[in-house]
């Protein structure tokens, strides 16, 4: 792949969803090398994004319809695949030919391996799980980059369990790994956000609350699972979490037990994370395994983090780490990430990354 003097031709599909506003807002930083931004709409109710051209040398218009796989050289899935512009649908039919390198951010599975329990790229036809900055420290063997065309961004939650597991096994032997993942709902788009701000409006107002996405009460609330009338999102998206940390684990490390909740929060996901050592690890020891890149770690005399406090960046926060009374190789870690921006990162620096391996 070869970029044109200003940079790449990239597209964002969703991009008037949250998620792909946040991935077009991380891409007009400049910190990947775009030459022409195309965005298309995630859902029929909303307003078309316009192209955003940021070479002032490419003053061309390009309509949705003129779009041809062969004249993109990455597209952005921020979107559910029955919302796919045509040329990618057509692009999927021919993935051989395909030049177009696709960033799956909402974890649809695309390729061949598609819901598949094997390790990411055993085939080299299967859709690869991606976290560059883990990738860089912790390489999986046998993983086949140069032969797919279609490479995941893992959800928010899948990298900071990944963060977590990889670096304490890195270590201290594990045993034992056990994990709950507080959802915000921002995971339901905007949808989600404004029936949970209705909900709290009219709740204090004495008000009849909506509950056409969660089925439910989410204001003042927590769920294990959506009520009969929501749109079985988080059944999904507990899969989805179960299957890209198997594909992107393998082996590594124990494979952790999983818990999906809805919280009562607009953005952002938190993680709560047990872990057993096989020899009792003190907290220190622990502490300083995970210190490294895109993770901080507070200090006992520190507030906990919160999912609120953490809007807006790429750190994972972590809280001080703590023994379990009863089970002296017992860690529990609290730990929150903005989960839209740090996909939008993730996503990015995926792009990024297979930008100089092809290039190499």
């Amino acid at each position: 792949m070869k970029p044109v003097k200003e940079g790449y031709r990239v597209a964002v599909m969703g991009a008037s969803s949250l998620l792909g506003k946040e991935l077009v807002s991380v891409l007009e930083q400049g910190k990947f090398p775009v030459s022409r931004l195309l965005t298309f709409e995630a859902e029929e109710d909303e307003p078309e994004l316009p192209i955003i051209d940021l070479s002032a040398a490419s003053a061309a218009t390009v309509e949705d319809g003129q779009i041809s796989e062969g004249e993109l050289d990455f597209a952005f899935l921020s979107a559910p695949l029955r919302q796919l512009p045509a040329f990618l649908s057509s692009w999927q039919q021919q993935e051989s030919a395909a030049r177009c390198l696709v960033i799956d951010v909402v974890g649809e599975g695309l390729g061949a391996g598609a819901g598949s329990d094997s390790p990411r790229g055993a085939t080299g036809t299967e859709d690869l799980v991606g976290i560059p900055f883990l990738d860089r420290r912790f390489p999986m063997a046998g993983v086949h980059w140069a032969a797919a065309r279609i490479h995941v961004s893992p959800h928010p939650a899948v990298i900071v369990i990944s963060s977590l597991l990889l670096r304490l096994a890195a270590r201290f032997p594990l045993k034992t790994a056990v994990a709950q993942v507080f959802s915000s709902a921002s995971e339901s788009g905007s949808r989600g956000v404004e029936e949970l701000q209705k909900q709290t409006v009219n709740i204090l107002s004495f008000q009849k609350i909506p509950h056409q996405v969660f089925g439910a009460q989410l204001a003042f609330n927590l769920l294990s699972r959506l009520g009969r009338s929501g749109t079985g999102e988080m059944a999904a998206l507990e899969s989805r979490l179960r299957r890209q940390l198997r594909q992107y684990l393998g082996e590594r490390v124990p494979r952790p037990a999983l818990r999906l909740l809805q919280v009562p929060v607009f953005y952002s996901v938190g993680v709560s994370l047990y872990v057993e050592t096989a020899e009792p690890v003190t907290t220190e020891a622990a502490t300083a395994a995970l210190a490294g890149e895109r993770i901080k770690v507070r200090r006992s005399i520190h507030d906990a983090p919160t999912q609120v406090e953490v809007t807006g960046s790429s750190d994972i926060l972590v809280d001080s780490i703590s023994i379990d009374a009863e089970h002296p190789n017992g860690l529990w870690l609290w730990a929150v990430a903005d989960n839209l921006h740090l996909a939008a990162i993730n996503a990015v620096e995926l792009a990024a990354s297979l930008r100089e391996q092809v290039r190499a």
